[in-house]
């Protein structure tokens, strides 16, 4: 499971509270690995529990409702690096759209061609916002490491978007073709020459 690992990476880029945590993977993580409140929450205790990271002291005693802040430890650092490193074979792509596309070939395809029409909107929405996000944050030449690094994940994001809508789009073009030949077959089937 990647989601410890993604809290660590956010925690190392700096410091947050399980609300700031869950705040940035709907802007920024979230778009490669989501993750819900309680996931957030049920991890970071089992990294603290592990020692992989601590509640930041507060000013005070910590009261009913306080934000924790936390941080990671060495070992937590170490537990990171070591995943980083590991080799690990890409996992298969699960997407109920090619599912329903392979079922509609036994069941027929009424009601498909809108739904890979939605898919294709939704899928343009998000390369818009991927280039918006680039535009915003990698305009200019001559980033850090860490900035080139956030760059090249976006840019896979931006590439399987671009992919996502190319292949859309033929399906979309192949289940009109299919349509039209339907309502041929039928114009031009044996009821219609009897």
């Amino acid at each position: 499971m990647s989601l410890p690992y993604a809290i660590l990476t956010a925690l190392l880029e700096k410091p947050s509270s399980g609300l700031e945590l869950t705040r940035r993977f709907d802007r920024s993580i979230g778009y490669f690995w989501s993750a819900t409140h309680q996931q957030i929450y049920r991890e970071l205790g089992k990294l603290e529990e592990s020692g992989a990271i601590r509640a930041l002291p507060g000013p005070q005693q910590p009261t009913r409702g306080q934000k924790k802040e936390y941080e990671v430890l060495p070992a937590g650092r170490a537990e990171l690096a070591a995943w980083v490193a590991r080799i690990e074979d890409p996992k298969p792509i699960r997407d109920a759209l090619l599912l329903r596309l392979r079922a509609a070939g036994v069941v027929g395809t009424e009601g498909l061609e809108a739904e890979v029409r939605r898919h294709l909107a939704l899928h343009r929405a998000q390369l818009a916002e991927y280039r918006a996000i680039e535009e915003r944050d990698f305009g200019e030449g001559g980033k850090s490491e860490v900035d080139r690094l956030r760059h090249l994940v976006l840019r896979a994001g931006i590439d399987l978007e671009r992919f996502w809508i190319g292949w859309l789009e033929t399906a979309r073009a192949e289940l009109a073709d299919m349509g039209a030949g339907a309502a041929a077959d039928a114009r031009t089937g044996p009821a219609a020459t009897a």
